[in-house]
């Protein structure tokens, strides 16, 4: 078969293949049209998960009867005054969009610029364009596509279900939302009531409101705002606390510019920024915006524009981790779950329904009578009380009547009783707060690893008989190999003959503890590391684990005086708000809010 040039239609049809892959991508392309137009107010309409209908209106600039004409051209754009692609500075900038949306779908265009008398309407049909008629509108653009993919039907058996589609709309628009919080936006359609992202104030009041209503109430409570800035390139935005998480990454949103983009970057530094905080199958909630000059990131490496790429990818990325870092360290009591009021909501006032057969005279509480004459009553039935027996507190520390006033101004308070022995309750100036004791006293143990790692090493205590630990042979092989890693942290082993390892020292700070499950537990975690790990992070995956088998174990019994200096250690030390695996470390109740839970206020 001979070369030959493809007609200009069939070109349409296949760069139309590139831009406009599903209804949710033609949704992106006009309303990316009608903000670089200078829009305030962007309204979306779709039908039928955006293939019978879609409808956008703006309050943009609009366009004059000759751009109209030269609009829905090819590569026809009047976002780039020059030939620099390194030097965009709108979403928009190929020309593209229109053309391709006309080449597949039935397309109508209605717009006002102010120099015109009257508004201009053009309609564009599998690629064949209209005479421009007069119009009415106030001003902007209304655009109107329907029939999606009609000149092209073998597209329309790749989409999906009309509800899977319009969820991609709505996606879509949440990004551009969350972009411009000074643009007021509203989706309709789909038999589903209006949402309307009214326009937000500048700054990051604003930004935080518009990223509260698109993500929820949940995420502005406990939003930490980060910024940082270093070479002309600034990260700014806002983190959601280590107690707010998800199962998946989908809820971590990047944008460059002004422009929505997913990129791999932000995984690895959300993920090492979080790593002391969350475990390893949990996702914190992040919106970072990142702002540099044009020339120093690439838009045009994508068809859809949904991917940049960095000329200095690698000072992004340390931007994204030193201001989330930075941020979650200044914000690290207010990560606990207290800040949510997710604990306070876990109280409910409970009334059980009263029987219709109740009989007063059964009551447990009933009064015996005397059984001889001046006898006292005795005021309660013991047998039936006897199921209310509870037993003895478990700790009972009321040393004091009345705690210290120094302590009680402090952050975490005086200590006042153990529970189960494992939760620690204090008392504060205007509130109270249970700690859990093995997850405090974890955190505490890793930050001092940490800490010495860093400055001299970590202290070491050398065994007077070693420790023989017996293991298989492909887990003895797996700590071996990882034998100078470990011994950074205090932790000396060697081969002891076949499927046994020698544990000649471990860390001061751990004091005596259980060698086997010690190394059981690091060799499970050595399974999933990835050889791509640095060392650092190994490093301090060693150091989580250490600290878990290092710290007070919940079921142990606390003096008074081990209390109070818990909770003064806790206060001294950073991120204390959780431990390594995410849990928190203590909740807050505040004395008004449980006041508001026995009706007082």
């Amino acid at each position: 078969m001979p070369v030959r040039q493809l007609p200009e239609q069939v070109v349409n049809r296949i760069a139309a293949g590139e831009v406009v892959e599903r209804p949710a991508s033609v949704v992106k392309e006009l309303v990316e049209n009608a903000i670089d137009a200078g829009a305030s107010r962007v309204d979306i309409f779709t039908d039928g998960g955006g293939r019978r209908r879609i409808g956008i209106t703006d309050d943009g600039s609009g366009m004059t009867h000759g751009d109209l004409a030269l609009a829905v051209d090819r590569h026809a754009t009047s976002k780039l005054d020059d030939e620099d692609l390194l030097r965009i500075r709108t979403l928009g900038f190929r020309g593209e969009a229109l053309p391709s949306i006309g080449a597949v779908a039935k397309l109508g265009i209605t717009t006002r610029h102010t120099s015109e008398p009257h508004a201009w309407s053009l309609s564009v049909e599998g690629g064949l364009k209209s005479q421009i008629m007069p119009a009415a509108l106030s001003q902007g653009t209304r655009v109107e596509v329907s029939d999606l993919f009609y000149a092209t039907p073998a597209r329309l058996k790749f989409l999906k279900t009309d509800r899977t589609e319009a969820e991609a709309i709505r996606e879509v628009v949440r990004r551009l939302a969350m972009a411009r919080p000074d643009i007021a936006f509203t989706l309709a359609g789909e038999e589903r009531a209006p949402v309307i992202w009214a326009a937000a104030l500048p700054g990051a009041a604003g930004r935080l409101t518009r990223l509260g209503d698109i993500l929820g109430h949940d995420f502005r409570s406990c939003a930490i705002e980060v910024r940082s800035e270093r070479e002309g390139v600034m990260v700014e935005g806002f983190a959601g606390a280590p107690s707010l998480t998800r199962a998946n990454a989908l809820g971590q949103y990047l944008f460059v510019n002004g422009r929505p983009v997913r990129d791999k970057l932000i995984l690895g530094a959300v993920r090492a920024a979080y790593s002391d905080y969350l475990p390893r199958d949990r996702h914190p909630v992040v919106a970072l915006f990142v702002t540099l000059a044009p020339q120093e990131v690439d838009a045009n490496v994508h068809p859809a524009k949904t991917e940049v790429r960095f000329r200095n990818a690698g000072l992004v990325r340390a931007l994204i981790v030193h201001a989330l870092k930075d941020g979650l360290a200044r914000e690290g009591r207010r990560t606990a779950a207290n800040t949510d009021g997710a604990a306070l909501s876990a109280f409910r006032p409970s009334f059980a329904p009263r029987p219709t057969n109740w009989d007063w005279r059964s009551s447990p509480a009933y009064p015996v009578r005397p059984s001889f004459e001046g006898a006292a009553a005795t005021a309660l039935a013991e047998a039936g009380q006897a199921a209310f027996d509870v037993g003895a507190p478990t700790a009972d520390v009321r040393f004091e009547a009345q705690p210290s006033a120094d302590l009680l101004d402090r952050p975490l308070g005086a200590a006042r009783t153990q529970i189960h022995e494992t939760y620690i309750v204090s008392q504060t100036r205007d509130g109270l707060i249970v700690v859990d004791q093995h997850a405090a006293h974890e955190r505490i143990v890793y930050e001092k690893l940490k800490a010495s790692l860093a400055k001299n090493g970590v202290q070491r205590q050398i065994l007077l008989i070693p420790e023989i630990v017996e293991l298989d042979e492909a887990t003895v092989e797996k700590l071996l190999a990882r034998a100078e890693e470990l011994a950074s942290f205090g932790l000396a082993i060697e081969s002891f003959g076949p499927g046994a390892v020698a544990v000649r020292e471990t860390p001061s700070l751990l004091g005596k503890t259980n060698a086997a499950a010690l190394l059981r537990d690091l060799a499970e975690h050595m399974a999933e590391w990835d050889e791509a790990l640095p060392l650092e992070r190994r490093l301090m995956h060693v150091a989580a684990t250490m600290a878990c088998h290092g710290s007070v174990r919940a079921g142990r019994r606390l003096k008074p005086e081990e209390m109070n200096a818990l909770l003064r250690e806790m206060e001294d030390t950073p991120n204390s708000g959780q431990c390594n695996h995410g849990r928190p470390t203590y909740v807050e109740l505040k004395l008004s809010d449980i006041e508001k839970l026995f009706g007082r206020r």
